[in-house]
């Protein structure tokens, strides 16, 4: 059964090139107390495209990330501004319009200058879709100076919850259903489940509102196409709608 669809278009009459509809740079930001550094992805596209969260809903491409040739990085932490959920007839995808600021705290082995060379990929999206491939380059060294667009971003982050969310796992023919019990309502929530292994698929959540609480259940479909064992700790619950978005860590059982 085909569970998902990446739809990525090009023919010989598109016109349209990665250069007219996309530009970006790293915002190099500051050094924070511990030693790392602050940076941002600043992503910015023609009116009315757009590109893709980092769990892109029904159809999309999900950005990646190759650090191999930086110098003197440990680690790189995304820090993902709350998506917009965009419905287009039967689909709903989760993403950006017109401009992205993806923040990124970024760790050194040690003392001295940090060389970043960093590779993404991703879709972009308009009337056709495409991939775009970008390159950023930078030496960070030094203080830096606070950046208000990077602070801004950080402040769209979702909030980490506290919320008392419980979790059933049940099997279906082709994986799991995960249903949570979130003790928050808001008009029109919308909930994303993910876990902590980008293979299994997760369809998009089915959730209504019931005795205070908000009840949301997905389909998760590993590559075996057959029931798993989940690790509910990798679980990831994303609120959005509801208030503040809220992420909640860990799905815990009833």
């Amino acid at each position: 059964m085909l569970r998902y669809a990446i739809i990525l278009l090009a023919t010989p009459a598109m016109a349209t090139s990665q250069d007219e509809v996309l530009s970006a740079r790293l915002l190099p930001g500051w050094q924070q107390a511990d030693g790392s550094h602050m940076v941002a992805l600043e992503l910015t596209l023609a009116p009315g495209w757009k590109t893709y969260w980092r769990a892109p809903g029904d159809v999309g491409l999900p950005p990646s990330f190759d650090w191999q040739g930086s110098q003197n990085l440990d680690a790189a932490r995304f820090h993902w501004p709350a998506p917009e959920v965009i419905a287009s007839g039967d689909t709903v995808t989760l993403g950006y319009h017109d401009r992205l600021i993806l923040p990124v705290t970024l760790t050194t082995q040690g003392a001295g200058p940090l060389r970043v060379d960093l590779s993404m990929d991703l879709g972009i999206c308009k009337d056709i879709c495409m991939p775009a491939h970008l390159e950023f380059h930078a030496v960070l060294e030094g203080a830096g100076a606070p950046d208000a667009a990077i602070a801004a971003a950080l402040a769209a982050v979702p909030a980490q919850g506290q919320a008392a969310l419980t979790c059933a796992v049940e099997p279906i023919a082709d994986g799991l259903r995960l249903t949570a019990r979130i003790p928050m309502t808001g008009a029109e929530p919308y909930v994303i489940f993910e876990t902590h292994d980008p293979k299994v698929w997760v369809s998009a959540a089915q959730t209504r509102v019931e005795d205070g609480a908000l009840v949301s259940s997905a389909d998760l479909v590993p590559p075996t196409g057959a029931p798993f064992a989940l690790d509910r700790s990798g679980v990831t619950v994303t609120v959005l709608g509801a208030g503040a978005p809220v992420e909640i860590k860990g799905c815990p059982a009833g």
